[in-house]
């Protein structure tokens, strides 16, 4: 299985944000150049991430992007879900429809698959992702400082 583009700078963003707590709340513009992603696509990921309520942004003179309380114990496997929505592995049923949908056993078995794959990343937190050593190197790349320096 591969996650979207949008899903993987949406997890590296909570990310971002779970290790900047003891620092002034980042910008939108800040995030994307740490995390080397346009600012337009940060600022539609951000924006899906406050209506999904893990994310805070405050406009202004001292506004920037915070976790929205509980956003650190949020599971990573019902997050990738959410973003990455309903949908198959394979699309049986598309334009061009697979004349072997009514009898396929590979379809069941790419749904099973899947669910396993969420299953795994279901009791894992934001704030999880971010322990050691993810978390210290994060911190080091927002701030331009070496690991460890």
């Amino acid at each position: 299985m591969r996650l979207t583009r949008f899903t993987d700078v949406a997890l590296r963003v909570l990310m971002r944000l779970a290790v900047a707590e003891n620092e002034d709340p980042p910008t939108t513009r800040a995030v994307a150049a740490t995390m080397e992603v346009p600012y337009s696509h940060v600022a539609k990921v951000v924006a899906r991430l406050q209506h999904l309520g893990l994310v805070e942004a405050r406009r202004g003179r001292g506004g920037g992007l915070t976790l929205a309380a509980g956003a650190r114990s949020a599971s990573v496997g019902e997050l990738v879900r959410e973003l990455e929505g309903p949908g198959d592995v394979v699309e049986c049923e598309g334009a061009t429809p697979c004349p072997l949908r009514s009898a396929c056993r590979l379809r069941a078995a790419l749904r099973e698959a899947t669910e396993a794959f969420y299953a795994t990343l279901d009791p894992l937190t934001v704030a999880e992702l971010v322990a050691s050593p993810t978390g210290p190197l994060l911190i080091s790349i927002s701030s331009g400082r070496p690991p460890g320096g």
